[in-house]
C-alpha cells in the first residue's frame, strides 16, 4: 500500500468521521466496520465507496461515514458497534466479523457484509431469501476452483513439484480451502506441503519451512488476515525466488506473480450499494443475499521476468488484467 493511499483511507476515517457529522448534523451517516485495520485495505474501502457513489451518495457532500478498525483485534468489535450505534448511523457495512459483532449490538439498525465463505455457515443469517431480521448483505467464495488454479501454477512453473500452501490458522473455511488445494495438488502427481502462519511474526518461520519442505511453487491461501501482510509475503517469496500464486487481484498488482480467484472489489461494490438501498429506507428483507460469482485473474509479467519465467501467451490472453 503506498503512501497516497494510506492517506485517503486514514483521511476518510478521520475528515468523515464526527467531524463531517457535527458540520453536517442532517446528513445520514453510515457506519463502517471492520475487523482488520486500514493497512494494507485501501481497496476495500474504495469499492466500498465505489457502491455508494453509484447509488447517488457521496462521502463528505451528502453522507458521512463514521470508520471504526478493530485491527484485528476481535475482542474490540462489540465496543465498536455500540459505538456506531450510539452515533445513531443510519446503517452498518461491514466483514463477516465485524457483522457478527454488530448483530449481536442491535436488532433494528440495517446491516450490510461483505463476507468470505457460506453466510449461513457463519451464522450471519439464517435465510438467503429472503434475510431474516436486520442483516443482509454480499457472500463470495472463500477459493477459486483449486484444479483451475493448479493448472495456471503449473503453467508458468511446469518443473514444480513440491506445491507449498501458506495458510492461516485452524478454522472450518480455513480447512475446506485446504482439502481442496491438495486434493488438487495431489491429482497432478504433485507433492503437497501446508505451512501455517498466525500474523506477521510467524512469516519469517512459515516460509523457512517451506524453504525447507523444497516448495517448487506456493499457493497463498484466501485467509483474509493475510490481505494485510500481502507486502510481507510478496516479498518474501520474491527473496527466495519461489513462484507463488494468490486468490485476489490486489496481490498481483502489488507485485504478486499470479492471482485467481473472487473479486472482493465487486463484492464491496455492490455491498456499499446495498447499504445505499438500507440507507433510503429499504427494507432488509426486500434484499435478499447476494452469492458473488465474479472471478478474476490477473498476471504480473514483471515479477515473472524477475523469477525467469515465460508466460504462456494463453494465460496472458485468459487474464483480466496483465501487469507490466
Amino acid at each position: 500500500m503506498n503512501r497516497r493511499e494510506l492517506i485517503g483511507v486514514i483521511g476518510g476515517a478521520t475528515l468523515a468521521g464526527p467531524s463531517v457529522a457535527r458540520a453536517q448534523p442532517r446528513m445520514p451517516t453510515i457506519g463502517f466496520l471492520s475487523s482488520r485495520s486500514p493497512t494494507g485495505f485501501a481497496f476495500y474501502v474504495t469499492a466500498f465507496r465505489n457502491g455508494l457513489r453509484q447509488a447517488g451518495y457521496f462521502e463528505g457532500w451528502n453522507v458521512a461515514v463514521e470508520y471504526r478498525w478493530a485491527a484485528d483485534r476481535i475482542d474490540r468489535l462489540s465496543a465498536l458497534a455500540a459505538d456506531l450505534i450510539g452515533r445513531k448511523v443510519g446503517a452498518i457495512f461491514a466483514d463477516a466479523q465485524a457483522a457478527l459483532a454488530a448483530k449481536a449490538v442491535t436488532t433494528t439498525v440495517p446491516i450490510a457484509f461483505s463476507c468470505a465463505g457460506d453466510p449461513l455457515k457463519l451464522g450471519l443469517v439464517r435465510t438467503l431469501d429472503p434475510p431474516a431480521g436486520n442483516v443482509t448483505g454480499v457472500a463470495f467464495p472463500v477459493s477459486a476452483n483449486a484444479m483451475k488454479r493448479l493448472q495456471m501454477l503449473h503453467a508458468l512453473a511446469p518443473k514444480a513439484a513440491v506445491i507449498g500452501y501458506l495458510c492461516g490458522p485452524d478454522n472450518s473455511l480455513a480447512e475446506h480451502e485446504r482439502k481442496e488445494v491438495e486434493t488438487a495438488t495431489r491429482a497432478f502427481g504433485l507433492t503437497f506441503r501446508p505451512v501455517h502462519a498466525s500474523g506477521a511474526a510467524e512469516l519469517d518461520r512459515a516460509f523457512a519451512a517451506l524453504v525447507h519442505a523444497k516448495a517448487d511453487a506456493i499457493i497463498v491461501s484466501g485467509d483474509e488476515q493475510f490481505i494485510g501482510l500481502r507486502d510481507q509475503i510478496i516479498a518474501a517469496a520474491a527473496g527466495r525466488k519461489i513462484p507463488a500464486l494468490y486468490n485476489l487481484r490486489p496481490w498481483a498488482v502489488s507485485g504478486g506473480l499470479i492471482s485467481y480467484g473472487p473479486s472482493i472489489e465487486d463484492a464491496n461494490r455492490q455491498c456499499g450499494a446495498y447499504v445505499a438501498r438500507l440507507l433510503r429506507g429499504t427494507s432488509v428483507a426486500s434484499l435478499p443475499v447476494i452469492l458473488s460469482s465474479k472471478i478474476e485473474l490477473a498476471v504480473n509479467l514483471k515479477t515473472a521476468k524477475a523469477l525467469g519465467l515465460a508466460v504462456p501467451q494463453e494465460l496472458i490472453l485468459a487474464a483480466d488484467q496483465v501487469i507490466e
